[in-house]
C-alpha cells in the first residue's frame, strides 16, 4: 500500500466485527469521539480515545492495525509544529491534549474509510442528507461530491508523489518550481477526465444547460 493510500484510509477488505458493524454505528462512534474531544477536553479524554482507536484497529485485523501509524509517519512534522506552538502558548498539557485529540479523531475517521465500502458510505450520506430536499438541495449530488472528493485526494497525492520521485531521479531534489507545474498539470488532467466521465453519464447536463 502506497503512503498516501495508507494515510487516507483506502478500504482494506475484511470480515472482522468492525468491518461487519452497521454504518450507523460507525458514524456514531466517529461523532461521539469528536464530541468528546470538543466538550470533554482533557488529557484523560484524549488518552481514552487514542486507546480506543488502537483497540478498534486491532479488532479490525492485522492489516488495518498496521495502517494505524500511517499519519504519524506522514504527518509527524505537522503534529510537531502544532504541538510546539501550543506548548509555547498554553503549556505542555494543553499541547498534548490538542494534538492527541486531533490524532484520535483522524484515526476514527480513517477507520470508517478503512473498513467500509465507498458505495455504502455514499449511500449512507445520501440517506442522511435526504431532509435537505425540503430546502431545495439534492442529497444525491451531495453524496456524489463526497465520493469525488474521496477519489480525487488520493489521485492528487499520488501525482505529487510520482512527480517527486521523478524529480529526485533527475537530481532536482525537492525544488518546488520543478514539482509544482507537473502536479498542477496532472491535477487538471484528472479533473478534466472526471468531468468528461460525469458528462458522458449525463450528470452535468444541468450545468451545461446553464452555461448555454
Amino acid at each position: 500500500m502506497r503512503g498516501h493510500a495508507a494515510l487516507l484510509g483506502l478500504r482494506i477488505p475484511g470480515r472482522s466485527p468492525v468491518h461487519r458493524a452497521p454504518l450507523w454505528l460507525k458514524y456514531s462512534v466517529l461523532v461521539l469521539g469528536g464530541a468528546a474531544v470538543v466538550f470533554l477536553r482533557g488529557p484523560a479524554t484524549t488518552a481514552v480515545l487514542l486507546a480506543a482507536s488502537l483497540g478498534l484497529y486491532a479488532l479490525a485485523g492485522r492489516a488495518v492495525f498496521r495502517a494505524w501509524a500511517a499519519p504519524l509517519r506522514a504527518m509527524w512534522w505537522l503534529f510537531a509544529i502544532l504541538g510546539a506552538h501550543q506548548w509555547w502558548l498554553n503549556g505542555p498539557v494543553f499541547a498534548a491534549t490538542m494534538v492527541g485529540g486531533m490524532l484520535a479523531c483522524l484515526q476514527l475517521a480513517r477507520l470508517l474509510l478503512l473498513t467500509t465500502p465507498q458505495s455504502e458510505l455514499i449511500d449512507g450520506l445520501s440517506r442522511a442528507a435526504s431532509p435537505a430536499r425540503r430546502v431545495g438541495l439534492d442529497p444525491d449530488a451531495f453524496a456524489l461530491a463526497v465520493a469525488l472528493m474521496l477519489r480525487s485526494i488520493p489521485a492528487v497525492l499520488g501525482a505529487a508523489q510520482d512527480v517527486g520521485d521523478a524529480a529526485r531521479a533527475r537530481g532536482l531534489g525537492r525544488n518546488p518550481l520543478a514539482l509544482a507545474s507537473p502536479v498542477v498539470v496532472s491535477t487538471v488532467a484528472y479533473a478534466q477526465q472526471t468531468g468528461d466521465a460525469l458528462a458522458a453519464r449525463g450528470l452535468l447536463e444541468g450545468g451545461a444547460d446553464t452555461a448555454d
